[in-house]
């Protein structure tokens, strides 16, 4: 427990108020009980004593304690979460019940101002040079390369087809780097500068010798910094082309009847990816400059239920790529609940700002709202609405539900308010 934000509660109950309490659980004991020997309703108070002493005792207690123990804590005015941890517990047939519990509560705190809390809101709309740069990328991804049946030599922008055989210099029981049937681009953005300078002008068929020294930055681990002499056949020259950006390339594209359709979807496309992602970046830094604005302590039972919940994510896309249960128990839980820590505090504290800029907002979520929430849910769970409705209700989910919608709903308000 955050002891920040916990607090101790005492209850004593009088000695006659426990008397009662044992005399009508033993009572019902006595009803229903059925024991060799005896007949229903006839058994000895002192065999049925003897007999359930620990669930008399438990049924005691669940009858005396949870609800004065509430009405103890809403006296107090504070939102108790997680389970209470009892610290002190007697409990005796004729004597007083004595109880000594601590639990951890959202502690009070202001948001006063909270509508001065600003952070830059960038344009969400399409640019052309963004659009112009998708379509070039589309054009990319269609590209061809196609053998250079001429007899001419290689240039900046031709891919060369070669074979390749490398030794590490200093390195004598180092493993050469070869490859057979391996496509370089001149120029390109991923060849070496030695590759393309050594291959420049040469034709199919010539074998040639390059040395590289590669940075020590390099992708590749075990080339970073070091030195390769490479013996090199060019065994082939393919050219890349790239197709025409017309009707035709839009109906390879999909149900497109014209290029114009093309272009009109990708713009859609693009402007509604381009919004969601502005507003979902500018979002989270106005959570963090309000968590900055506002800081106050969170109970750990919070927090351990957000490390929970974002666990559950993960270990959802990882079952998603293929990992099956066995690999998952061996994964080090300890290390990846340490690791949510952070984003899960951020998490809990956002969410109990929203909450509380939810009242002073006075928003809510309609009925028809969370409806439209329950209905994708089916969808996507393929659940009968009715069922997943009644599954929600029973375990609490429809108001977590709600809830949530509300702290969305809460987030855009705050947002569409931003200055542009």
């Amino acid at each position: 427990m955050n002891p920040e934000c916990t607090r101790e509660l005492v209850l004593d109950i009088d000695a006659d108020e426990v008397a009662k309490a044992y005399r009508r659980v033993v009572g019902d004991y006595r009803k229903h009980a059925k024991i060799p020997g005896f007949r229903a309703g006839k058994v000895p108070e002192t065999v049925i004593k003897r007999r359930f002493a620990g669930e008399i005792r438990k049924d005691v207690i669940d009858g005396l304690l949870p609800e004065r123990f509430n009405k103890a804590v809403a006296e107090l005015g504070v939102q108790p979460v997680g389970q209470p941890q009892v610290t002190e517990l007697t409990v005796e047939e004729g004597q007083p019940l004595h109880m000594k519990a601590v639990f951890e509560f959202v502690p009070t705190f202001t948001v006063e101002g909270y509508q001065s809390v600003v952070v830059d809101k960038p344009s969400v709309e399409l640019t052309e040079e963004e659009f112009q740069q998708e379509m070039a990328q589309l054009r990319e991804s269609r590209a061809t390369v196609e053998p250079v049946e001429e007899d001419r030599e290689l240039v900046i922008g031709d891919w060369a087809e070669i074979s390749y055989h490398g030794e590490i210099q200093g390195e004598t029981d180092a493993p050469p780097v070869a490859g057979e049937d391996t496509l370089v681009e001149l120029g390109g953005k991923d060849t070496v500068e030695a590759f393309s300078a050594a291959l420049t002008g040469a034709k199919a068929g010539q074998e040639l010798k390059a040395e590289v020294i590669y940075p020590a930055d390099y992708a590749e681990p075990k080339l970073a910094g070091k030195t390769v002499a490479y013996d090199v056949t060019v065994k082939g020259i393919k050219k890349r082309t790239l197709p025409e950006l017309n009707d035709e390339f839009a109906k390879e594209l999909g149900n497109y009847e014209t290029f114009a359709d093309l272009e009109v979807r990708v713009r859609e496309h693009m402007a509604n990816r381009k919004r969601r992602s502005v507003e979902g970046e500018t979002k989270d830094r106005l959570a963090a400059a309000l968590i900055e604005k506002f800081p106050f302590p969170v109970p750990e039972a919070l927090v351990q239920e957000q490390i929970d919940a974002r666990l559950e994510r993960g270990l959802r896309a990882l079952a998603a790529q293929g990992m099956d249960t066995e690999q998952m128990r061996k994964l080090d839980f300890a290390r990846l609940r340490a690791a949510q820590r952070d984003g899960a505090i951020a998490e809990v504290r956002i969410s109990v700002l929203l909450d509380k800029i939810a009242v002073e907002e006075q928003i809510t979520i309609s009925d028809e709202d969370l409806d439209k929430e329950i209905y994708m849910a089916a969808l996507q769970s393929r659940e009968p609405v009715d069922a997943l409705r009644a599954r929600l209700t029973e375990d609490g989910g429809l108001a977590r539900i709600r809830e949530q919608l509300r702290r969305e709903k809460t987030a855009s308000v705050l947002y569409d308010r931003l200055p542009a």
